[in-house]
C-alpha cells in the first residue's frame, strides 16, 4: 500500500514537469517489444512516460485492435526495469479496472471515446474513489463542448490530476494531415483551462513520420506543456500506424533539436517593447471593429433594397467575385488564402444574418 502511495506520488510530481514527454508503440505488439522499447526510450535521457495501446479502437473490423488485458504484464516488467512509469488508453469500465489492477500509472482517454458521452460516463464512472492521473483526448470532431464536457465528467469522479491532449481533428477538405490542427481550438481550452497540462500529439495530427517535428515545433512556440509521440523499435514493421511511429533514437534526436521557448522573460527592456507592439495591435483591433460595424451597415442596406424588390440574400455571383478578389489582394499584402477565405466566411455570414433581421423585420 505504502509502495502505491509513493508511485502515485512521484508520477504526479512527473507530470509537473516542462516539457513533460511521453513515448511508446502505438500498440504493445509482444512482450519483447514492449520491453525494448521501454529500455532504448530509457536510454534516450529524454523520455518521461511510456505509452503503449492495449486496447485500440480501429475504424473497420479486421484491423489489429490491440493485444488486450494480457499485455499490461508486458508493461508492468516494462516499467520495472526501464524505470519509466507507464500510460494506457482506456474506453470501458473493464479497462479502468484491468489497467489499474496492474498499475497502469497514467490513463488516457481517446478522441474516439471522448466523442461519446456515455462512453465517457462509464470511464468515470470506474474511476470513483481512485487516485490516478487521466489524460483527455480531443473528440475526433471539432467540438470544445465534447472535449469540456468529458473533463468535466472525470472531475465529478473524482480525479484531481487531469490534463488534456491535442490530437488534431477530422476535417472535410484536410489533406496535408492525418488530422487536421485546428490550433485556434487548443488555444481556446488553454485559455478557458490555463492551470490544465496542456500536451500535443504530433503523431495522430501528422499520420506521417517526416513532418512531425514541424507539428512538434509549432506546439512548443504555443506553449504546450508537453508532446506524446509514437516510437517503436521496428516502424515499418509495426502492427498500426506505421507511418507515423519513428524509432526511440529518432525520438531522440528529435527532442534534442527542438528549440524550446521560455514563456516570459525578467527584462524591463523586453516588456515595454513589446506592451508598445501590443497596443498598436489594439489600436488596430478597434478600427478593425470600426470599419465592421460600418460594412454591416451597408450591408442592412442592400437588405433593404433587396427586401423592397423581393430578392434573394444569397447572391452568388457575387459571393464569388468578392472571394476572387480578396484572394488576389491577400497575395499581394502577405495573408494566406486559408486566412482570406476563413476571415470572408466570418463576414459574409454576419452580413447574412444582419441582412436576415432586415428582410423579417
Amino acid at each position: 500500500m505504502e509502495q502505491a502511495i509513493e508511485q502515485a506520488t512521484s508520477v504526479e510530481a512527473l507530470l509537473k514537469k516542462r516539457p513533460l514527454i511521453i513515448s511508446g508503440p502505438c500498440s504493445a505488439e509482444t512482450e519483447e517489444q514492449v520491453m525494448q522499447t521501454a529500455m532504448r526510450l530509457a536510454a534516450t535521457g529524454k523520455v518521461d512516460i511510456m505509452r503503449a495501446g492495449i486496447w485500440k479502437p480501429r475504424t473497420r473490423p479486421g484491423s489489429f485492435e490491440g493485444i488486450g488485458t494480457k499485455g499490461l504484464p508486458w508493461l508492468q516488467a516494462a516499467r520495472k526495469e526501464s524505470g519509466l512509469p507507464v500510460a494506457v488508453e482506456v474506453a470501458t469500465g473493464k479497462q479502468v479496472e484491468d489497467a489499474l489492477h496492474f498499475g497502469v500509472d497514467v490513463l488516457w482517454i481517446g478522441a474516439r471515446t471522448t466523442v461519446n458521452p456515455f462512453s465517457v460516463q462509464e470511464v468515470a464512472d470506474a474511476l470513483r474513489g481512485v487516485d490516478v492521473p487521466v489524460l483527455i483526448k480531443n473528440p475526433i470532431n471539432p467540438d470544445l463542448e465534447l472535449w469540456i464536457g468529458a473533463m468535466e465528467r472525470v472531475a465529478k469522479a473524482g480525479i484531481k490530476n487531469i490534463g488534456l491532449i491535442h490530437r488534431g481533428f477530422s476535417s472535410y477538405g484536410n489533406t496535408e494531415y492525418r488530422n487536421a490542427p485546428m490550433w485556434h481550438l487548443a488555444i481556446e481550452m488553454k485559455r478557458r483551462y490555463p492551470e490544465l497540462l496542456m500536451i500535443n500529439d504530433p503523431s495522430h495530427i501528422c499520420g506521417r513520420r517526416d513532418i512531425l517535428q514541424e507539428v512538434a515545433q509549432t506546439a512548443i512556440d504555443l506553449d504546450f506543456d508537453g508532446l506524446i509521440i509514437e516510437s517503436h523499435i521496428d516502424p515499418d514493421n509495426a502492427w498500426s500506424d506505421a507511418k507515423q511511429q519513428i524509432t526511440p533514437e529518432k525520438l531522440g534526436e528529435m527532442i534534442s533539436s527542438i528549440r524550446w521557448r521560455k514563456e516570459d522573460v525578467a527584462s524591463e527592456e523586453y516588456h515595454a517593447a513589446l506592451e508598445k507592439l501590443r497596443q498598436q495591435i489594439n489600436n488596430l483591433d478597434d478600427e478593425l471593429m470600426q470599419i465592421l460595424s460600418q460594412r454591416m451597415k451597408v450591408a442592412e442596406s442592400i437588405g433593404k433594397y433587396k427586401k423592397d424588390n423581393n430578392i434573394t440574400i444569397l447572391q452568388t455571383n457575387r459571393w464569388n467575385s468578392i472571394l476572387e478578389r480578396a484572394f488576389a489582394k491577400g497575395e499581394k499584402f502577405g495573408l494566406s488564402k486559408e486566412f482570406v477565405t476563413k476571415y470572408f466566411d466570418a463576414v459574409h455570414m454576419e452580413s447574412i444574418n444582419h441582412q436576415n433581421k432586415i428582410m423579417n423585420s
